[in-house]
């Protein structure tokens, strides 16, 4: 995830909230939104700026969080996954949604059953 992390602090209950191994690419984590700071709305929000980074390996997902109402930017939302050495690894920093690390293993000789 990228390195610098907007927010807006009257937005938010706590600042990067530690979400454990939770890892999303969409989505806004509301229980700690407490509200727009600037039209002072308690709205859904809209994820504005929306960009996705991939290559063979890799995907970086970055966008902002905003006022449904008035467009404040609440904050910066970065994800990313990577596969490295038959593992998966996820992350995802921001100052709304929390701080997540997660890793999976892949086996390429694992069997996936599909189930109808």
């Amino acid at each position: 995830p990228e390195s610098t992390i907007r927010m807006c602090k009257d937005c938010l209950r706590e600042p990067m909230p530690d979400r454990g191994n939770v890892c999303n690419d969409t989505g806004a984590y509301l229980p700690n939104f407490k509200g727009c700071g600037k039209c002072g709305k308690m709205n859904f929000l809209d994820a504005k700026n929306h960009d996705v980074q991939e290559d063979e390996d890799s995907e970086s997902v970055t966008f902002e969080h905003a006022c449904k109402t008035c467009g404040h930017v609440v904050a910066k939302h970065s994800f990313g996954f990577s596969v490295d050495q038959g593992r998966q690894e996820f992350s995802m920093e921001c100052m709304l949604c929390g701080h997540g690390e997660g890793t999976s293993r892949v086996d390429p000789g694992d069997k996936v059953e599909l189930f109808f």
